[in-house]
């Protein structure tokens, strides 16, 4: 698999996980203000606008290029929540929950591309 395709791979498996924890799937590669929200979802009380980051691993959930959340730099942080905006002005429909930034971990097995683990991080960072 190449890495966009792991990528998007890891978002199929985060939409599941999310719809099994009870988010319902509003927009998936959101394309806002030159910034794509990989998945935005919602629930009674929130927007939640999810980063997925995901990792071909072994076993032991080991990375050369450290956790999946990590990559979640401060200056992606920055271009997510101007899409997280851009996607409020343009659905105002929402305004009455409160918004969310999430980041959902996956980490696939590098030998046979099965899921190992998905980490849910909530409220994972915000201005």
């Amino acid at each position: 698999m190449t890495t966009t395709e792991i990528g998007r791979y890891g978002e199929k498996l985060a939409a599941k996980f999310l719809k099994k924890n009870r988010y319902r799937i509003i927009a998936k590669n959101s394309h806002q203000s030159h910034n794509e929200l990989d998945i935005v979802a919602v629930n009674k009380e929130y927007i939640i606008f999810v980063e997925v980051k995901t990792r071909s691993v072994g076993e032991d959930l080991h990375s050369e290029y450290g956790t999946p959340a990590e990559a979640v730099t401060f200056l992606k942080q920055k271009r997510l929540i101007a899409a997280a905006k851009s996607f409020m002005a343009k659905n105002k429909k929402y305004y009455k929950k409160q918004p969310r930034m999430d980041v959902i971990e996956v980490y696939l097995n590098r030998g046979n591309g099965k899921l190992l683990k998905i980490n849910h991080f909530e409220n994972a960072f915000g201005e």
